[in-house]
């Protein structure tokens, strides 16, 4: 889900910058300082991992890599910030389109391997879903699919650095947090949004929500593909864990597809539950292949995973080693999540269509992985 910016850092594509009252008085000792994480791969611990010939990679999935590769490049060259990317990705993204031999051997001859902090990977999967949905409104599709509302703004009053928070003007002229998820269900919005299409089913949009993006697909077959626009500001909850917390489910039994049966089956009580996420997703219309991630191209399944940018530059090969074999093998940076957080954190993309949302829904997994860079780079570092 998508979902997801970028934060400057000084290396390669500005992610990798990497007792009883009587008993006598003594001194406490100071409180522990907690552990702070570290802010890039630098901090993390960036090292040379194995050559990229000894990663046996397959044809067919480097081959799918590289395209994905060269899509992301021109926004890897496209950065004027000074962070170097253009320096150390220019020779990689021109051989990337005219290479004609062995696409693995290409990664080879172009990449080195590094290993950021201990390389120890946890993935999730996630997917583009489809459901019933149509453009104009019919009857038994009445959930509307919102793009961006025109009374969302920023505080007027900030003043602090960094972006101002979001939210709306109200009738008084006061700046107020937007309306959370209940709010908007109810039909707070009116007509302050353009409409984009009707969805069929509450549940499965909630989930598409969750996703960021996905299709509408309607009887005749026609599809409207919608992408992440925007978020109201208000706190995300997982209701996998409001379950959990009400008995519904037993710790390890909330999956996906569990959640969906459940509030299938228990429809008086699953705008309850859905509410008490008091996030909501805008859209807009897609024209394109296939969503689109953070980096701004269409992600691609088994070759895009979305990873935190500031231990990885997007638009950079990730290769991973999974528990889940499905996952194994190279795949691009580029998307972001609110979720993906960390160094070697990774949500893998899987496309659209029932297999696509069976392997998301079940992936949770260990891994080892290493993030590909033009070589050079390391030594440009100084990582040992």
């Amino acid at each position: 889900m998508p979902i997801r910016g970028l934060r400057r850092l000084a290396v390669a594509g500005g992610a990798l910058l990497l007792a009883s009252c009587a008993a006598p008085q003594v001194e406490a000792p100071p409180a522990p300082v907690p552990p702070t994480e570290p802010a890039n791969a630098v901090e993390a611990g960036l090292t040379p991992g194995p050559a990229v010939s000894a990663l046996g990679l397959s044809r067919e999935d480097a081959e799918a890599a590289r395209q994905s590769f060269i899509e992301s490049c021109p926004k890897l060259l496209a950065r004027s910030d000074g962070s170097g990317i253009a320096a150390d990705w220019t020779g990689a993204c021109r051989a990337a389109s005219q290479w004609a031999a062995d696409p693995a051997g290409f990664f080879d001859a172009w990449f080195e391997t590094a290993r950021v902090g201990t390389g120890s990977a946890f993935l999730t999967g996630y997917y583009e879903p489809q459901i019933a949905g149509v453009r104009v409104r019919q009857p038994g599709y009445d959930v509307p699919v919102y793009a961006m509302p025109t009374d969302f703004v920023p505080d007027p009053s900030y003043t602090g650095t960094g972006k101002a928070p979001t939210g709306r003007i109200d009738a008084e002229g006061t700046f107020v947090p937007y309306y959370e998820r209940a709010e908007i269900v109810a039909g707070a919005i009116g007509n302050k949004a353009p409409i984009i299409g009707w969805a069929k089913d509450p549940v499965d949009f909630f989930f598409l929500q969750i996703q960021g993006s996905g299709q509408l697909v309607a009887p005749d077959g026609n599809v409207v593909r919608i992408g992440y626009a925007g978020q109201n500001g208000r706190e995300y909850v997982a209701i996998g864990k409001i379950l959990r917390e009400r008995g519904v489910f037993q710790p390890g039994e909330a999956t996906m597809q569990k959640i969906v049966d459940w509030l299938h089956a228990n429809p008086a009580q699953a705008d309850e539950v859905m509410n008490q996420n008091k996030s909501w997703i805008f859209f807009r219309e897609l024209t394109g292949d296939g969503p689109v991630g953070a980096l701004g191209v269409p992600v691609r399944p088994h070759a895009s995973v979305a990873a935190d940018p500031r231990f990885v530059p997007l638009g950079a090969p990730v290769w991973i080693d999974a528990a889940h074999d499905e996952a194994d093998g190279l795949w691009i940076a580029q998307d972001t999540g609110g979720a993906i957080k960390g160094a070697n954190r990774f949500d893998t993309f899987w496309g659209a269509g029932p297999d696509a949302a069976r392997i998301a829904g079940g992936m949770s997994s260990d891994a080892r992985a290493y993030v590909l860079l033009p070589k050079g780079t390391l030594a440009r570092i100084g990582a040992p």
